[in-house]
């Protein structure tokens, strides 16, 4: 059964407009642990994108996921450096990206197609913890308010 995602995104780093650019075409997330949705996406699920304190705006298909563990500095800088462009939409790496994944051990690399803005719609994190960024559900209608 495919699963529906709400990724939630830090505002004042100003991606979720990119990905309906076409500038950002993939989503990473970093961890120190393995959260969500390590081992639970995969392609051609949907990802409904918001910034912190907004409503969803956009959605995408995943196109592709590549996960990676036991992350060395090396590692990381190299992962950071091949997606650079297509994550942030710059090969230019802001200092607060660097030191976000600081010390982080595992990488997930989420490939996006078909991007589209959608109705703007709040969501419920009720359950989900309230510093989850990222949701897993069977369908929208979970979290929708």
């Amino acid at each position: 059964m495919k699963r529906v995602h709400v990724a939630i995104m830090r505002k004042s780093w100003g991606l979720t407009q990119k990905i309906l650019t076409g500038e950002k075409t993939v989503e990473s997330r970093w961890y120190i642990n393995k959260y969500r949705p390590w081992d639970q996406i995969s392609t051609g699920e949907t990802i409904y994108f918001k910034d912190s304190g907004e409503p969803v705006t956009v959605k995408a298909e995943v196109n592709k996921v590549e996960q990676y563990a036991d992350l060395d500095q090396a590692k990381r800088e190299w992962l950071l450096k091949k997606y650079s462009v297509s994550d942030l939409g710059t090969k230019e790496i802001m200092p607060q990206i660097l030191e976000y994944i600081k010390n982080k051990r595992y990488c997930i690399i989420i490939h996006l197609r078909n991007p589209k803005e959608v109705d703007p719609f709040e969501i419920d994190k009720s359950g989900f913890g309230a510093m989850a960024s990222w949701l897993t559900v069977d369908r929208i209608e979970e979290v929708k308010r």
